[in-house]
């Protein structure tokens, strides 16, 4: 076959390359799909809040009671450094918009729930506290570390999701409570 023969129905591209019609059709095709790939994020299903679990006292508490409230769901355990540095600021938050419809449900997972005793003894929690020491609830919730904590709105729906508790992001989580209290309170009129 000769270079003419082989070369035939081949184009210059832009670059100075040589290309067929149909592998720029083919590439044309490759990057339409990477892109609406792109666009799509990696998910679990959202965690349901018709889960339960249960108070020290052996009360079984679903999270849909909360429903009409903005709901901000922190696991933790007793063993957890971070989970030290979140409790102070998740009373903070209880006390400063508890009253406008905020809830603050801390789940612990350790598994035995005394275990937590010694760590709450070293807070001052107004916020309720759940035990989930074999870790049901939390299997739904698909937990990637320690703390994870899930922000949903009045209507039950998740919000957001943070991995782990940073003070430098303490600012942007309370705006965020802010906002959905101000469309709780907005939808309520």
């Amino acid at each position: 076959m000769s270079r003419e023969q082989k070369m035939q129905g081949v184009q210059p591209s832009v670059e100075g390359r040589m290309r067929s019609p149909m592998m720029a059709k083919l590439l044309w095709l490759s990057m339409a799909m990477l892109v609406s790939l792109s666009m799509v994020q990696p998910s679990h299903a959202a965690p349901r809040l018709d889960l339960s679990a249960k108070t020290q006292s052996g009360e079984l508490v679903s999270l849909e009671s909360y429903k009409g409230k903005v709901v901000y769901v922190d696991f933790w355990a007793s063993w957890c450094a971070p989970c030290r540095d979140s409790f102070p600021w998740m009373e903070l938050m209880h006390q400063r918009y508890g009253d406008k419809g905020l809830a603050i449900v801390a789940i612990n997972l350790d598994e035995e729930s005394e275990m937590a005793g010694p760590f709450l003894a070293d807070f001052k929690t107004s916020f309720d506290i759940l035990y989930d020491p074999k870790g049901e609830m939390a299997g739904h919730f698909n937990l990637q570390g320690m703390p994870s904590s899930y922000l949903f709105d009045a209507e039950g729906n998740l919000v957001s999701e943070h991995l782990g508790f940073f003070k430098s992001k303490q600012a942007a989580v309370e705006q965020e409570i802010q906002s959905l209290l101000k469309k709780r309170s907005a939808d309520a009129n």
